[in-house]
Parts: structure tokens; C-alpha cells; sequence
């Protein structure tokens, strides 16, 4: 099949070559994207009186008719064609005669390709950002579900201090409402149009880049030809936007994984959401969890690889940057269904609040407590620290809660210790004494509630 770049060949493309060299098979799913923007450029080429009336509607009827072909499934791509751009060129040329070969005017599959890219990606983002505020959403909805529930909290995986399940939940709508900025700000850059950069220098014909840039929706042009059509930072914003909230849903999945054995029995996962062995009938494993888990390592690969990709490539396009579509494709797929998943599974999770408070109860995760009550008593806290260590010695060295400990026990350390330390003894306690200057008091997890609120618009 000729090509339509093969006026300065006598040789047919290696076989072998198109093989390698093709894109379509992955990037036809930009095929929506890329009839939006022909048809923005025929516009174009109208308004400027580069083609008349009748070759506009030619034009426009065509590339609707082959989306309508796509759409339904009658379409057939070519790998012999290289990719989506030509695959669409050479079905209008098949349907509408010689009018569709001028629809290439002033155009390049350089400023194509990152055109296609840009729609795609704004359309895709967009959706994230959705998906981001519903999972937001969620984990609101259970902190105040859970207001009450105290749980154990930890550092280097030992327990440290109690803290109310909600706030613990919160962490992650924190993280996630810095995801969402991310995903925002990369908006921003991906909505500029390079649409008539051409293949590096632009066209000597009377285009109007501004005009196709409005017809598209994009917020302005982009201002040098050979950035517009060399550089895939605004990808990268995307994959490393992508990398950052998979790497939190993989730490919260992590947490749900250890919160579900028996060891912790924090938690049941909902039967419909996980699976169970081909060999041991007893098992329920965490699969989607362990997935989003193990799916955050390709997505950061997806990161890697485009940055080495770009890293040494000189001005202005090379081929090397078909490699972006692959990588962008997988994390925007990976991402989206990620965020879907874990955001179903949430709201079905049974917590198991005696247990979770027992768990706070063991380990002397109020021992930092006793440490700020002998402060408050005018002790440094240098030697308060110590005095609570040796007491926490002697609980493990006769079997007991710092809770069970006697007031004449007590004193056998620091003559300061009164009745009143039994307060801040249990987990509860703990809390409770925190409401008036703590972060982790219900009262600050409901002003915390309200910022969340407030500052994500939910």
C-alpha cells in the first residue's frame, strides 16, 4: 500500500519495519480525539478560505461517518497505515475523493499526535479528579461513621498512641485532597494547543492557531512550534501525578490487607470482594487490595520509562516519543480502575470496634501519656520520659496494664502521681484528655471533618 508520505522512496516499507514501527494497535483508542480535531482544523481551513464550502461538509460528513463506523464497530485499521492519524486520512480519502487529501493542510502528524494527546488526556484527567472527590467522600463518610471508635495508632509498626479511627481514615483525604490538586494543576498545562506547530516551523500558509484552539476548547496556543510538538512534560505531570495516588492507595490497601488477618481481626472485607483458594477452603484473601498494591510498582515503571525516553532526545520530534502512549494509557486505566475499586470496597468493610479498642488498650500506647502528666505535675521531661520507662519496665516484668497499676506503685517512682493519672490510663482516657489541645480529640476530628469539607467544595 502506498504511503502517504512515500513520494521520495522507490523502495516499499520492510514488512518487518511496519511491524515494529506500528502504533495503531494501541493508539486507535484516540481515535475520538483525532476526528475532533480534524474537524476543528477543516474549520479552521474554511475560515481562513483555504478550502470553500462544499469541501467543509465534505469533510465534516466524512469524519463523522468513519467515527459513526468506529463507534459501532465496522471500522477497520490498518497496521500498514501506521496509526490511528492515517488510518482515519485514508478512510476520508477512500470516502470523499481528493477533498480528504486536503485535509492534511497545514498540519503534521507532529502537532496531530500531541493535540490528540492533549483532548485525551483533559478528558481522562478529569475524570481521575471525579473519581478522587468520590473517594473523599467516602472515607468522610466513614470518619463520622466511626467518631467515637478508638483504635491503636503506630510508628515502625509498634503500637504508639491511641487515636480515633476517623482520624486515622482522614489521613488519607488529606493525601488525596493533595492528589487531587496535583491532577488540577497538571490540567493547566495539558489545555494549550499545538495545533498548527506542524511538523516544527509552522505553515507558511494563513492558519489561525487561535481560532482552532477556541473551536477545541483549549485555553490558549502554545507559543514556540518546537516545544509544542517535542516535549511530553505535560505526560509526565500526568504518570508522576498517577505514580503519587497510587503509592497512597497501596499504603491504605496495605493497611487493609494486615487489618483483615487473624493476627489483627481490625477488620472482615465483603465476601464479594475477595477470593478464595483453589486448595485451602478456609482462606478469604484481600485480592483487589494486593492488586492495587502490586499494579503501583508498573505504573511507576510507566514514569520511568517515559522519562528515559525523553531524556536525551534533541529538538524537536523523534519517533522515540510514539513510546509516551503506552505508559499514559496503562497508568490512566490502572488509576481510574484503582480508584473505583477501592472506593466499592470501603463503605462494605465491617470494623470490629471492641477489638480495635482492646488493641489500643495493649502495647502502653497511653505511656506518652503518663510521661505529659508528670509535666504537668513540673517534672522535665527529659525525666519524666525516664520515670515512665522504668515504669513500663516493671508492668512487663509483673504482667500488667499501666491501668493496673496501684497508686502506691506509683509512687515507688515519682511521689508526684496522684488518683487523678487514672484519667488518662485507657485508651478513651487518652483521647478525652486531648480535646481541649490535641489533634486526635473527637472534637478536633469534627473541625477536621468540617475542613475537609470546606476546602475540597464537598
Amino acid at each position: 500500500m502506498k504511503k502517504p508520505w512515500g513520494g521520495r522512496f522507490k523502495d516499499k516499507t520492510a514488512k518487518i519495519l511496519e511491524e515494529f514501527s506500528e502504533s495503531v494497535s494501541f493508539d486507535r483508542r484516540l481515535w475520538k480525539e483525532d476526528i475532533e480535531g480534524s474537524i476543528a482544523h477543516a474549520k479552521m481551513l474554511h475560515k481562513q478560505g483555504i478550502i470553500d464550502d462544499k469541501e467543509l461538509n465534505q469533510l465534516i460528513e466524512g469524519l463523522q461517518e468513519i467515527s459513526k463506523e468506529i463507534e459501532e464497530g465496522r471500522f477497520v485499521f490498518r497496521t500498514e497505515l501506521e496509526d490511528v492519524h492515517m488510518n482515519i486520512e485514508r478512510a476520508l480519502i477512500d470516502k470523499i475523493g481528493a477533498t480528504g487529501a486536503k485535509l492534511h493542510t497545514a498540519r503534521s502528524r507532529n502537532d496531530q499526535v500531541a493535540t490528540d494527546l492533549r483532548l485525551y488526556l483533559r478528558k481522562e484527567v478529569s475524570e481521575i479528579v471525579e473519581l478522587i472527590h468520590a473517594l473523599q467522600k467516602t472515607l468522610i463518610s466513614l470518619a463520622e461513621k466511626n467518631i467515637d471508635t478508638v483504635m491503636p495508632g503506630y510508628t515502625h509498626m509498634q503500637k504508639a498512641q491511641p487515636v480515633l479511627l476517623g482520624h486515622h481514615l482522614l489521613a488519607y483525604a488529606w493525601m488525596l485532597k493533595r492528589d487531587l490538586e496535583r491532577f488540577k494543576e497538571s490540567l493547566k498545562r495539558i489545555n494549550q494547543c499545538p495545533l498548527g506547530a506542524c511538523a516544527i516551523a509552522g505553515s507558511s500558509l494563513p492558519i489561525d492557531r487561535e481560532f482552532t484552539a477556541r473551536q477545541l476548547g483549549f485555553e490558549g496556543v502554545i507559543p514556540n512550534s518546537m516545544d509544542a510538538v517535542s516535549d511530553r512534560d505535560f505526560v509526565l505531570d500526568v504518570l508522576y501525578a498517577g505514580s503519587v495516588v497510587m503509592m497512597h492507595l497501596s499504603r491504605l490497601c496495605e493497611e487493609l490487607i494486615v487489618w483483615s488477618t487473624d493476627e489483627f481481626q481490625f477488620i472482615e472485607l465483603p465476601d464479594r470482594f475477595t477470593t478464595g483458594s483453589s486448595m485451602m477452603p478456609q482462606k478469604k484473601n484481600p485480592d483487589p487490595a494486593e492488586l492495587i498494591r502490586g499494579k503501583t510498582g508498573r505504573v511507576y515503571g510507566n514514569l520511568i520509562s517515559l522519562l528515559t525516553t525523553m531524556k536525551a532526545l534533541p529538538l524537536a520530534y523523534n519517533r522515540d516519543m510514539q513510546e509516551d502512549k503506552e505508559p499514559v494509557f496503562d497508568t490512566i486505566d490502572t488509576v481510574n480502575l484503582s480508584l473505583r475499586i477501592i472506593n466499592e470496597i470501603l463503605p462494605e468493610i465491617k470494623f470490629h470496634r471492641e477489638k480495635l479498642e482492646s488493641s489500643a488498650e495493649d502495647g502502653f500506647t497511653t505511656a506518652t501519656d503518663l510521661a505529659e502528666y508528670l509535666v504537668r505535675k513540673g517534672i522535665p521531661f527529659r525525666l519524666a520520659h525516664e520515670i515512665t520507662g522504668k515504669i513500663v519496665l516493671h508492668c512487663i516484668e509483673h504482667g500488667k496494664k499501666l491501668s493496673e497499676m496501684k497508686i502506691r506503685e506509683f509512687k515507688e517512682f515519682s511521689d508526684k502521681i496522684e488518683e487523678d493519672v487514672y484519667n488518662i490510663l485507657t485508651a478513651s482516657g487518652s483521647i478525652e484528655a486531648k480535646k481541649s489541645y490535641g489533634s486526635t480529640s473527637k472534637q478536633m476530628l469534627i473541625k477536621q471533618i468540617k475542613l475537609l469539607k470546606k476546602t475540597t467544595g464537598l
